[in-house]
């Protein structure tokens, strides 16, 4: 069955730095594109980044770009989100997903935290 495991959240510091984790198993990892989503308790999950299956395409939302990056190692079954710059808005669950044959999977989130 699907399963993705993310991992890597933590508390940072504003301007600070952290490189989030997610190891999926249960599917052809290279076929499916994988995204980031966060989300804060009362609101609703929003899409990060996301990256196509062989690596070629990414996208960000505005609020991360030229701050976060995305990107895949098809070898190990691993998407990464690296992020720069960190922002107490940019504290959230974070969470990694697949659609898969039409259904979405979700991880079971990691929490960032960015405060002083």
């Amino acid at each position: 069955q699907v399963q993705l495991v993310e991992s890597g959240g933590g508390l940072v510091q504003p301007g600070g730095s952290l490189r989030l984790f997610c190891v999926a198993s249960g599917f052809t990892f290279s076929s499916y594109s994988m995204s980031w989503y966060r989300q804060v308790p009362g609101k609703e999950r929003e899409l990060v980044a996301s990256i196509t299956g062989a690596g070629g395409v990414t996208n960000y939302a505005d609020s991360v770009k030229g701050r976060f990056t995305i990107s895949r190692d098809n070898a190990k079954n691993t998407v990464y989100l690296q992020m720069n710059n960190l922002k107490p808005e940019d504290t959230s669950i974070y969470y990694c997903n697949v659609r898969h044959r039409g259904t979405r999977y979700w991880g079971q989130g990691t929490q960032v935290t960015v405060s002083s």
